[in-house]
C-alpha cells in the first residue's frame, strides 16, 4: 500500500514476475541455527527483530505502534530498525539471510511471495496462534486467503488494498459523458474510454501498465474470475483460464484498437499515474494508495467499483504479510505476541490510517477512527466495500512463472504484437510447463 514518500503498492506488485527471473527457491534453506547474540536485551527483555521495509510516513506509523507496544510491558522489546532493506528488496534480503543462518524474527513478505518463502523450515506455523484470536473471523476473506497455505496459517496479515476505478469528473463533464455507476459492464467501460479519448487534446480514456510485471498482470485476474475462470486449475497442473482468457485479453485488444488506453512503458506505473493526476486521463484502475497523490494534485475525482461482464461485483485484493521466522521458542513466542497485538482492531486502524492501507477486518472498519478517516476521503468507502467480494491471487510457488507468462501475453495484446488467441496459446504453453514442475 501507499505511504506518501515511501514504497508504493504499484512498486510492490512488481515482485510477482521478478521472482520468475531468478530469485532462488527457499526450500532446504535455514539449516544453520541463527545467531542468538541479540536474543535478550537490557533488563532481560526478549528482543524481536522486525524488518518492515517502510519509508517516511509508513515507517513513522509502524515505529509509533512499536514504541507503544514496547512501552506497555517489560518482557519484550521489538527492534524495528528494518534491517536496512526496502520492501521491494525484501525477498532477496530474506533469502540471503536464511542462507546465512542469520535472519529476522518478523519480515514483511508480499503475498505473491509467501508460498516460496514458506518452503523454508524456518517459517513458523501460526495456525494455532492466529485462528484462536477473537478477530480472526472478522478478517476479510482475502486477508485469510492470502496467509493460508495447505490448510495452515503461514503468516499474519500486514497490509490490505483493493482495485477500483478512479475517474476524473471534470473530463467526464467536458466530454458530456455520464459518470460511471456500480454495476456497469466492460462494454460500458470500453465505450466510455473511447468517448473520453481526444488526440487533439492529448487525453486518454484509461491506462494499463505495459511492462509485463505483476502490476500488469494482477489487473487481468478480475476479468478472468468474472468469466468463471481461475488462475490455476483445480488439479494444480495447468492454468484455469484457458477457456476464458481469450475473451479477457480481447477486452484489452478492443481498448488498444480504439487507441483509448495509455500503455505505460516504465516499471512502477508512475507515468500513467502522472498522466491521470495531470488531468489527461479519464479513468484509471488503481487502489487507495493513490488517493493522497490525487488529492494533492487537486483532481476533481470519484471512485467506482470495477466493471464486470456478469453484473456481479468482482475485484482483486493484494494483501501482504508479516512472516515469522524461527529464532528459538522465546523469540518466536514474543514475535507472535507482538503480531497478535498489532492485528487487534485498535492497532490495526492506526496502521491503516497512518500507513495508507485498508483495515484488515470488519471490526477495524467499524471503529469510529476509521469511519472518520473514511468520511474525510472521497472514494475510500468504495475501496473498503469492494473487499466484500474481492479475491486474491493463489498462494502457489509457481505463481511467479504463471505471472510472467500472462504479463507477456497482456503486453503483446496491448501493443498489437499478437492476437488474443495467439497470446493465450503462448501463455498457456509456458505457464502449464511451469505448473508441471514438482514444487
Amino acid at each position: 500500500m501507499h505511504s506518501p514518500g515511501g514504497p508504493t503498492r504499484r512498486r510492490l506488485l512488481r515482485t510477482g514476475a521478478g521472482l520468475a527471473a531468478g530469485a532462488p527457491l527457499l526450500g532446504g534453506l535455514g539449516g544453520c541455527a541463527s545467531s542468538q547474540a541479540r536474543s535478550v536485551g537490557a533488563g532481560g527483555r526478549v528482543i524481536v527483530e522486525l524488518w518492515h521495509g517502510q519509508a517516511d510516513t509508513g515507517r513513522k506509523a509502524i515505529q509509533s505502534l512499536v514504541d507503544d507496544f514496547n512501552g506497555g510491558q517489560t518482557r519484550i522489546r521489538v527492534d524495528a530498525g528494518g534491517g536496512g532493506v526496502v520492501a521491494d528488496a525484501m525477498l532477496q534480503k530474506v533469502t540471503a539471510a536464511l542462507a546465512a543462518g542469520s535472519y529476522p524474527d518478523i519480515a514483511l513478505v508480499f503475498g505473491a511471495d509467501l508460498a516460496r518463502v514458506a518452503r523454508s523450515p524456518r517459517v513458523v506455523d501460526l495456525s494455532g496462534e492466529l485462528r484462536g484470536t477473537a478477530y480472526w473471523p472478522e478478517f476479510w476473506g482475502p486477508v485469510r486467503a492470502a496467509v493460508e497455505l495447505n490448510g495452515q496459517v503461514r503468516a499474519a496479515p500486514a497490509v490490505l488494498d483493493s482495485l477500483c476505478v478512479v475517474y476524473n469528473r471534470k473530463l467526464f463533464r467536458q466530454a458530456g459523458v455520464p459518470y460511471p455507476k456500480a454495476g456497469w459492464t466492460w462494454d460500458d467501460f470500453i465505450r466510455t474510454a473511447r468517448l473520453l479519448t481526444d488526440p487533439r487534446r492529448g487525453t486518454f480514456g484509461t491506462s494499463w501498465p505495459g511492462t509485463g510485471d505483476e502490476d500488469t498482470v494482477w489487473r487481468l485476474w478480475p476479468l478472468v474470475w468474472d468469466l468463471g475462470g481461475e488462475v490455476i486449475a483445480p488439479d494444480g497442473h495447468s492454468i484455469g483460464f484457458r477457456d476464458v482468457g481469450e475473451q479477457a485479453l480481447g477486452t484489452l485488444a478492443r481498448l488498444a484498437a480504439d487507441k483509448s488506453v495509455y500503455v505505460d512503458p516504465k516499471p512502477g506505473s508512475e507515468q500513467m499515474h502522472q498522466v491521470f493526476i495531470g488531468g489527461r486521463m479519464g479513468m484509471m484502475a488503481t487502489g487507495p494508495w493513490e488517493l493522497p497523490d490525487i488529492v494533492a494534485g487537486k483532481v476533481d475525482y470519484d471512485v467506482v467499483a470495477p466493471p464486470t461482464y456478469s453484473g456481479r461485483p468482482c475485484t482483486i485484493s493484494g494483501p501482504d504479510t508479516w512472516t515469522v521466522f524461527d529464532n528459538g521458542p522465546r523469540r518466536s513466542r514474543a514475535a507472535v505476541e507482538f503480531l497478535r497485538w498489532l492485528g487487534d482492531p485498535a492497532q490495526d486502524v492506526r496502521w491503516a490510517t497512518g500507513g495508507g492501507s485498508l483495515p484488515l477486518s470488519r471490526a477495524s472498519a467499524a471503529r469510529p477512527e476509521w469511519r472518520r478517516h473514511s468520511a474525510r476521503t472521497v472514494g475510500l468507502p468504495v475501496f473498503t466495500k469492494a473487499l466484500d467480494t474481492a479475491r486474491v491471487r493463489p498462494v502457489h510457488p509457481a505463481y511467479p512463472q504463471v505471472s510472467q507468462a500472462v504479463g507477456e501475453a497482456v503486453v503483446a495484446v496491448l501493443l498489437g504484437r499478437g492476437s488474443p488467441a495467439d497470446a493465450l496459446r503462448t501463455c498457456a504453453e509456458k505457464a502449464d510447463a511451469a505448473l508441471l514442475i514438482p514444487r
